[in-house]
């Protein structure tokens, strides 16, 4: 599932929820200049909780952050 999400999440068997939540994560990771206030409240209508969208714009654009640094130093990863 992990590797199906990784190269394919549009056609994975995800929740509303989970869908929301990768939509964002490609937006924030893609063109985070284009993220607003109504890319909050959709994730609002769709059962995200202030906290939990909070989670997920922390831990995404760590993710970013730590990847763009492993690139910009050259860092090889490690296969898994």
């Amino acid at each position: 599932m992990a590797n199906h999400l990784k190269h394919d999440w549009h056609n994975a068997k995800l929740s509303d929820q989970d869908k929301v939540l990768c939509t964002l994560a490609e937006k924030l990771t893609l063109t985070p200049s284009e993220t607003n206030l109504n890319d909050i409240r959709h994730l609002e209508r769709r059962g995200l909780s202030q906290e939990a969208i909070s989670d997920a714009v922390q831990v995404i654009g760590y993710f970013n952050y730590i990847n763009r640094v492993a690139e910009g130093l050259g860092v090889d990863l490690e296969k898994e």
